[in-house]
This record gives C-alpha cells, sequence and structure tokens, in this order.
C-alpha cells in the first residue's frame, strides 16, 4: 500500500484490483524519489474498455489519477505516465519522483 518504511527513505506498495479481471501485483517497493512502475493485466479488456487509475491515501477515499485507452498519457500529480501496451492486456502507471506523500494503494480498473 505504498506505505513508508520505517526508516522513512523508502516507499513500499500494495497493489489491489479494482475488478475481477483486472490483475496487479501484490506489493513494489522503491526508494523516495527513485522512479516506481506499478503494473496492471487485464487480459480480457473489451474494444471499448478504458483504462482507469486511482490511488487511495491513508484515511481516504480512493482518488482518480489518469485514465487511458491506448499508448501513453503523462501524469501531473504525481509526475508520472500511465503506458497501455500495444495490445492492451496490460499497462503501467510509472511514479518518477514518488515521495512520502504518494504513499497509497494504487488500483486500476476498467470501465468502457
Amino acid at each position: 500500500c505504498l506505505q513508508p518504511l520505517s526508516s522513512g527513505t523508502a516507499l513500499g506498495s500494495c497493489l489491489a484490483a479494482g475488478r475481477a479481471q483486472v490483475q496487479q501485483e501484490p506489493s513494489a517497493e522503491t526508494n523516495e524519489g527513485t522512479g516506481v512502475t506499478i503494473s496492471c493485466s487485464h487480459p480480457n479488456i473489451q474494444t471499448t474498455d478504458f483504462i482507469y487509475w486511482f490511488r487511495q491515501l491513508p484515511g481516504r477515499v480512493p482518488a482518480f489519477l489518469v485514465s487511458g485507452h491506448k499508448g501513453s498519457k503523462a501524469l501531473q500529480a504525481p509526475p508520472g505516465q500511465l503506458s497501455v501496451a500495444a495490445d492492451r492486456r496490460s499497462s503501467a502507471l510509472w511514479l518518477a519522483r514518488p515521495r512520502r506523500g504518494d504513499a497509497a494503494v494504487y488500483y486500476c480498473a476498467l470501465r468502457d
């Protein structure tokens, strides 16, 4: 769940799925300020489906980050990028310079 580690210099992350056809790794970790990629697999994506990414900060409700259909799309806050595979069966959210304030649960989801 992108929770700060006790050292204060690293971020961990727990990833969760937005719906049954979406799969994510259970965790990822990076040093603060070092880019990290959070991947999402959606092998049964439909032609009309859009890919949505959300994050849930501690004590908050999930908040929309970015959506996309194909290719890449810049993410302003936090800085990064959404990339969708050419076959659309997977996507990746890259956080360029994650900070302690980016500690959260990151979700991907599909919707037509």
